[in-house]
C-alpha cells in the first residue's frame, strides 16, 4: 500500500502528463496551422507519449490498490507567437515535469517505497532524454531555422520521427 502522501503525488503525476499532452497537441496545431507539417508530426508524436506516461501511473495506482483520481486538465495558456515558442516552451515544460518527478521520488524516498523508487527509475531516465531533445530541437532551430532553407530541412527531418510505445510494462 502506498502511502497517502506518495498516492497523491502520484494521482497529480496522472493529471500532468494528460496535461502535458495537451499542451504538445497545442503545439503540433500550431505548427500544422503554419504549414510546418514536420513539427506538427514531432509534437503529435509527443503528445501521444505522454499520454502512455499518464496510463504508465494510473497502472502503477490501480496495481497498487489505489484508487485513480481524474482531475480537469487544464487549457494550455502559452501565446505561441513564432516558430520557436513551442520549443522553448517545451523544454520550459520538460524541465517542470522533472522537478514533479524528482519530488514523487523524494517522497518515495522518504517513506522506504523502493517499489514505486523502482517504478519511476524508468521515468528518471525518461526526462533525461526528454530534456536533451527539447535543448537538441532548440540548438538546432537556432542555427538553421532563421533560413528558409534550413527551415525546411530541419521540418523534413522532424516529420521523419515515427511513435515508439514505452518499454515499461507493468504486468
Amino acid at each position: 500500500m502506498l502511502s497517502k502522501n506518495v498516492r497523491d503525488l502520484l494521482n497529480a503525476q496522472v493529471n500532468a502528463e494528460f496535461y502535458s499532452a495537451y499542451l504538445y497537441l497545442d503545439f503540433s496545431n500550431f505548427y500544422k496551422d503554419e504549414g510546418l507539417d514536420g513539427y506538427s508530426n514531432w509534437y503529435m508524436i509527443q503528445a501521444q507519449e505522454e499520454r502512455d506516461h499518464a496510463m504508465l501511473f494510473i497502472q502503477y495506482l490501480q496495481q497498487n490498490g489505489e484508487a485513480v483520481v481524474l482531475e480537469a486538465i487544464d487549457k494550455p495558456d502559452k501565446e505561441l507567437k513564432n516558430f520557436i515558442d513551442p520549443l522553448n516552451f517545451g523544454a520550459e515544460h520538460e524541465r517542470h515535469v522533472t522537478d514533479l518527478i524528482n519530488n514523487i521520488y523524494a517522497a518515495a524516498y522518504e517513506e522506504k517505497d523502493f517499489r514505486t523508487m523502482q517504478f519511476l527509475d524508468w521515468f528518471v531516465k525518461e526526462q533525461a532524454e526528454e530534456e536533451d531533445n527539447a535543448d537538441d530541437n532548440i540548438k538546432k532551430f537556432e542555427l538553421f531555422g532563421s533560413d528558409s532553407k534550413g527551415l525546411y530541412m530541419l521540418d523534413s527531418e522532424m516529420q521523419s520521427r515515427v511513435y515508439t510505445a514505452p518499454s515499461l510494462t507493468l504486468d
